[in-house]
C-alpha cells in the first residue's frame, strides 16, 4: 500500500482522477463524499503512505492502521471510475486490521484473527474462480483469445499467445486455480508449491494485464497461510538485515501456544455476521434478470475479475421541454477519458452522468430539460447493441436496488 501511494503520485494520478475532472461518478449511497482540495489530497496521499509504512513495520500500529483505511477508503469513494475488486479487498482487511488486538505477553492472538483474513482470502479467490464458470470464458476462451495475443511481443512466451489454444489453457487454468488454490495453501504438504504457483500466476497477470499493484497485494496477503512458526523465522532474517532490521519492532521471541477461538458473544455476532455477509452478497445478482455481464445489475463487489472485453459509445441528447430544442453533449467537456469509457457500458453510471447534465444545462437556461442516451455495446467483440432505451428520459429515472426496466435484453 506504501508502493501504492507513492505510485499513485508519481504518475500524476491525483489530477487526472480527482482534480482536473468537472464531474465525479458516485458509489450508491456515497455521493456525499466530495474531493477535497488539491493540496489536502495531496497530503492525504502523504498520510496514507506513512500509515502504510506504520502499518508495515509496527510503529504506532492502531493510529497507523485507522489513517490507512481512512485515507485510503475516502479515495475509493471518491470516483466510482476507478472501482476494483482489490481496492474492495484492502479496505475490507484495512478495516479488520484496526480491530485486531495487540499480541499477548506471550505472543500470542486470538486465532479468529489469522482465520479472518484467510477467509477473505478465500472468498476473492473461490468467486473468482466460480465466476469463471461460463460458456465465454470456458467454451469460447473469450475475453482471453481477444487480449492474449496483444501481448506477442514479450520475451520468450509472445510466439504462443497469438495460439487461440493458449487462451483456453490459460481460461481453464485461471478458474481452476481460482477454484482450489485456497485448499492447497490450507495443507501443510502441498502450501510451499501452492505458494509458488501463487507467485507465477500473479507475475504472470501483473505482466499481461493493468491490474495495479493487485499482484502485490495477492502474493504478499496469502503469506497468512504460513505457519506461526514461518513467520518467526521470517522476522529473524529480515532483523538481521543492516540497517533494514532496526526498522521493524521485534515481537518477544519463543514458542507460541495454539490459538484458541475464544471470543466474546458480541464479537461471535459480530464475525457471523461478516461471513454471512461476504459468502452472500455476491449472489445478490440472482435477483435481477439478463445477463449480468451485459446489465452488470450485482457485478460490483462480488470478485468478478478481468471476465469481460466491453466498449461503449454513448451519445446524450438534451432536449428544452419549453422550446423543443434538442442537442448532443461532448462528452469530453465533463469527463476524462477513462470515465467516459467505463461510464459508455455502465448502466447506473450512465443514469448519474444524465442527472449531472440536466442539472447543468438547466442552470445554464435550458427548461426542465430532457435527457436520453443513445448507447451502443460490444461484449467480447460481438456486434455492438443498443444497452439501453433511447428514448427514455433519464431525468425522470432515480436509481435504486430495483431491477432497471430501462436497460435493453441483450440479443444472442
Amino acid at each position: 500500500m506504501a508502493f501504492s501511494a507513492i505510485r499513485f503520485v508519481y504518475l500524476g494520478w491525483i489530477d487526472d482522477h480527482y482534480i482536473h475532472p468537472e464531474f465525479h461518478f458516485t458509489y450508491f449511497g456515497f455521493s456525499w463524499v466530495k474531493p477535497i482540495s488539491a493540496a489536502g489530497l495531496y497530503l492525504l496521499h502523504l498520510l496514507m503512505m506513512l500509515a502504510a509504512f506504520g502499518v508495515a513495520l509496527g510503529r504506532l500500529y492502531r493510529i497507523s492502521a485507522i489513517v490507512l483505511f481512512l485515507t485510503f477508503t475516502y479515495t475509493e469513494l471518491l470516483d466510482l471510475t476507478y472501482y476494483l475488486n482489490h481496492y474492495y479487498f484492502v479496505s475490507l482487511i484495512c478495516l479488520w486490521l484496526i480491530f485486531i488486538p495487540e499480541t499477548d505477553s506471550k505472543n500470542t492472538l486470538p486465532a479468529w484473527c489469522k482465520w479472518l483474513i484467510m477467509f477473505q482470502l478465500g472468498v476473492v479467490y473461490t468467486f473468482a474462480g466460480l465466476a469463471k464458470i461460463n460458456s465465454d470464458w470456458l467454451i469460447e476462451a473469450l475475453p482471453l483469445r481477444i487480449w492474449l495475443p496483444a501481448h506477442d511481443d514479450l520475451p520468450l512466451i509472445g510466439k504462443l499467445l497469438t495460439f487461440p489454444e493458449t487462451a483456453y489453457v490459460f481460461s481453464w487454468f485461471g478458474m481452476i486455480y481460482d477454484c482450489t488454490i485456497v485448499f492447497f495453501l490450507l495443507s501443510n504438504r502441498t502450501r510451499p508449491f501452492a505458494y509458488i504457483t501463487v507467485i507465477i500466476f500473479h507475475i504472470l497477470t501483473g505482466l499481461l494485464f493493468q491490474i495495479g499493484v493487485f499482484p502485490l497485494v495477492m502474493i504478499g496477503a496469502t503469506l497468512i497461510f504460513f505457519s506461526e512458526n514461518w513467520h518467526q523465522r521470517f522476522q529473524h532474517y529480515i532483523t538481521q538485515i543492516p540497517l533494514l532490521g532496526g526498522l521493524f519492532v521485534v515481537l518477544p521471541s519463543g514458542e507460541t501456544e495454539p490459538s484458541q477461538f475464544r471470543t466474546s458473544f458480541i464479537l461471535r455476532i459480530v464475525l457471523t455476521a461478516y461471513v454471512i455477509f461476504q459468502v452472500v452478497f455476491p449472489w445478490r445478482y440472482l435477483l435481477y434478470p439478463g445477463n449480468l455481464f451485459w446489465t452488470e445489475e450485482g457485478y460490483r463487489f462480488s470478485w468478478r475479475v478481468m471476465l469481460v472485453e466491453k466498449a461503449g459509445d454513448a451519445t446524450f441528447y438534451v432536449k428544452d421541454s419549453q422550446t423543443g430544442r434538442e442537442g448532443i453533449v461532448y462528452n469530453r467537456e465533463f469527463l476524462n477519458a477513462h470515465q467516459e469509457k467505463q461510464m459508455a457500458y455502465q448502466p447506473d453510471m450512465i443514469l448519474q452522468f444524465a442527472h449531472f447534465l440536466g442539472k447543468h444545462y438547466s442552470q445554464n437556461g435550458v427548461s426542465k430539460p430532457e435527457v436520453r442516451a443513445e448507447v451502443y455495446v460490444t461484449m467480447n467483440a460481438r456486434p455492438a447493441q443498443l444497452l439501453i432505451d433511447p428514448k427514455v428520459d433519464l431525468m425522470k429515472v432515480q436509481d435504486n436496488w430495483s431491477p432497471k426496466s430501462w436497460i435493453l435484453p441483450e440479443k444472442e
